[in-house]
């Protein structure tokens, strides 16, 4: 099964050329540099420092690359995002969000592991995309394919930093549930050495699973080649480079430049700005487009930080509630991209 034609579909090689430029190059840089650096010694930098990415994140691609839900279903099918279908997606984010708000008031730690396991999803599901519409539209075929590579590529950046740095996974888990008063303690069987083994075991070897059956399938296409070399690179990525450090930098630098190009494919302004070579252009059609909701989504941050029982006063803790806040937009903007896959045909 391949991508489904649509308004915007990346199916002419410049466009396709200009998306590689544009997200899939750019990923492959900032996670190999980093990699390279630490793999030769680098120190471990102050947290301050660690936590750059993730407070860019707010502005440069990371908050901003679901600011367009309200546009990019419609979009998808070809169709115009009216104000009807707006309206529609404001109520999915009102029920849902609002209903994952609550959630974390009323019991924290669960909401907690959850959005480990949403981001799990959605970052496995956003890599998907990338290997089917923008390489040889050649592998991964096939619903099931395509899920055990979502299920492997979510696990890297979520339960690899686990197997390697369980001290600071649960100092991050920490940071969100402390402005509910809650603590890690009953996820202290998370972090054993025992947890960890199985985790590791079972990850390697839904990887190996994943790319062997993607070779059987379909051979050594091109992007079963870079379904390999990513795999490669980003389970060493995630065991070497400190872990806030590097789901911050993937966050903004891997997961949601691609979904940008993913967004500019779709639009018709930022789509023609790609197809002669103004990489400048469709970023600043989907900047102009990102920034109201953007801006909404920097409010709910604020409202969550009056609303808590624990004010945030540290830089961490402030990261961790901003997280949180992202934690609740996660899940709607989840549920448009999974709207978008049946779209397109990739689910």
């Amino acid at each position: 099964m391949t991508a489904t034609a649509h308004r915007g579909d990346p199916s002419t090689a410049a466009v396709r050329s200009g998306l590689r430029k544009l997200a899939v190059v750019p990923s492959w840089v900032v996670v190999t540099t980093l990699l390279v650096a630490f793999a030769v010694g680098a120190p471990r930098p102050p947290l301050s420092v660690q936590l750059v990415p993730l407070v860019a994140s707010v502005v440069l691609f990371g908050l901003p690359h679901g600011a367009l839900d309200h546009l990019a279903l419609a979009r998808t099918a070809g169709e115009p995002a009216t104000r009807r279908h707006q309206l529609a997606v404001g109520v999915l984010y009102l029920g849902l969000g609002g209903a994952y708000a609550v959630a974390w008031f009323l019991a924290p730690t669960v909401a907690a592991v959850g959005f480990v396991a949403l981001t799990w999803a959605h970052w496995g599901q956003g890599d998907v995309y990338p290997l089917v519409a923008l390489f040889d539209g050649e592998h991964p075929r096939g619903r099931g394919q395509r899920g055990l590579t979502a299920l492997v590529r979510g696990a890297l950046p979520m339960a690899v930093p686990l197997v390697a740095f369980p001290a600071t996974y649960e100092r991050v888990l920490g940071w969100f549930l402390a402005p509910f008063g809650a603590t890690t303690t009953s996820l202290a069987w998370l972090f054993t050495t025992d947890a960890r083994f199985a985790l590791a075991v079972a990850v390697a070897a839904l990887s190996a699973l994943a790319l062997a059956n993607g070779y059987r399938a379909d051979g050594a296409s091109t992007a079963w080649i870079v379904d390999v070399g990513e795999t490669v690179v980003l389970w060493t990525f995630f065991l070497v480079v400190p872990p806030i450090l590097a789901v911050g930098a993937y966050f903004s630098g891997w997961h949601a430049l691609r979904h940008v190009a993913r967004l500019v494919a779709v639009d018709d302004d930022a789509a023609s700005a790609l197809a002669v070579g103004d990489e400048l252009g469709a970023l600043a059609a989907f900047a102009r487009d990102a920034a109201p909701l953007t801006a909404g989504a920097l409010v709910v941050v604020a409202a969550l930080h009056l609303a808590v029982p624990v004010t945030p006063n540290t830089l961490p803790t402030l990261v961790g509630l901003y997280l949180v806040a992202i934690a609740v937009l996660t899940l709607p903007h989840t549920v448009v991209v999974a709207a978008m896959d049946r779209t397109q045909g990739i689910f």
